[in-house]
């Protein structure tokens, strides 16, 4: 009897402890979010990663990232600034990582800007030749207003090639042409003010979904039919050096929101659509593009062989003058230590099986909305 009086004691304080770790509600979760972070060295945990992105689809990850946690969840304090001036802001020392197009990083770094590629982003271009619904043949293009940059014959190659591919001239003198943000090119299509314009999207699926234009031409790969690199992760060269910890979580982070867009669509649109302020429609348009329509586009995996189709094309059409060698420029030993996923495993074993390939828009919007369990 006495032995059971002294064990009540701490009979009691082990329920009394059971409770209060049930109350806590999921504490194995909170212990993974912990250990995740854990590694990241004592001088880094209070460390804010500034991050850039510009106001296109290709980078879409980065929002997709702050606001799922995937960024709190890895233990890194991440500032995102969308529509920024990528290359400048790193160049000046503003900005540590950021989301930017491959041709402008090159030209950026010739320049002297410190700035390396650290994963991919998005394959292929995933861009659009998108026209008034008066345009009925590429030649009534001819002497209109387009909204595809000044001298897009030497600045432009997703231009060179659609006018190449549609018979019509590829100098901007035979067009009255504007240099404008891709948004403000969507307005102003819709308000008539231009009858063309090239841009990303949600610019080419907010034409279709609001019936004001329609595209005339993708440029998904290049001529020759293979992929191009179009965007990618790049970071400061400071940011690497002193925060290497950081640098590789970020390419974890950025390797996780992309797999996020692949199986949670209907969740990364409603993300979509609320930082780009456009309705959901459009950023389901958007994503199933990108993740089926036009391929595997968005992946995290660097592939030297797309780098020099992109850089050959490029430069055979004179619109880039010159590039630095693949292993200057890009920092192939940083993903390689972040251990992520194998991308072409993740899409074989988690979306081929439930969105393939040629899967219609249709089928695909039903088919994501039921996975997640909620009504369209």
């Amino acid at each position: 009897m006495k032995k059971l009086m002294r064990a009540l004691p701490l009979l009691a304080l082990s329920i009394v402890l059971l409770v209060v770790l049930a109350g806590c509600g999921g504490g194995a979760k909170q212990t993974t979010t912990q250990n995740t972070g854990s590694g990241i060295p004592e001088k880094d945990k209070d460390y804010v990663i500034n991050l850039g992105y510009y106001n296109c689809d290709h980078m879409t990850a980065a929002c997709i990232a702050k606001d799922t946690g995937i960024f709190t969840e890895l233990g890194l304090n991440v500032n995102v600034t969308g529509n920024g001036k990528v290359p400048e802001a790193m160049a000046a020392g503003q900005m540590d990582a950021g989301y930017i197009g491959n041709s402008g990083l090159m030209r950026a770094f010739l320049k002297g800007s410190p700035i390396m590629v650290a994963a991919s982003n998005h394959i292929g271009g995933s861009r659009y030749l998108v026209v008034s619904n008066d345009i009925k043949d590429p030649k009534d293009l001819i002497g209109k207003k387009l909204a595809i940059g000044t001298n897009p014959e030497k600045n432009d190659g997703d231009w060179i090639q659609w006018a190449k591919e549609l018979g019509i001239p590829v100098e901007g003198k035979n067009y009255e042409v504007f240099d404008m943000a891709d948004k403000d090119e969507y307005v102003a299509l819709k308000a008539g003010k231009v009858d063309a314009y090239a841009a990303c999207d949600p610019w080419g699926s907010y034409a279709e979904y609001e019936k004001t234009g329609q595209i005339l031409r993708a440029h998904v790969e290049l001529p020759n039919g293979e992929f191009g690199q179009c965007c990618v992760l790049s970071m400061s060269n400071t940011f690497i050096a002193e925060h290497p910890e950081l640098a590789r979580l970020m390419i974890t982070a950025h390797s996780k929101a992309i797999q996020h867009i692949y199986t949670k669509p209907v969740r990364s649109a409603e993300i979509f659509a609320d930082n780009y302020k456009v309705p959901l429609e459009v950023a389901l348009m958007t994503i199933y593009k990108k993740t089926v329509d036009e391929g595997r586009t968005l992946n995290w995996t660097i592939n030297q062989k797309n780098f020099e189709n992109q850089i050959n094309y490029e430069i055979s059409e004179k619109v880039l003058d010159a590039a630095p060698p693949f292993n200057e420029f890009v920092n192939t030993k940083l993903i390689e230590e972040s251990k992520v996923d194998n991308f072409d495993q993740f899409i074989k074993e988690k979306v081929d099986p439930v969105f393939p390939l040629g899967m219609s828009y249709e089928d695909w919007k039903a088919k994501a909305y039921e996975l997640e369990g909620k009504k369209a």
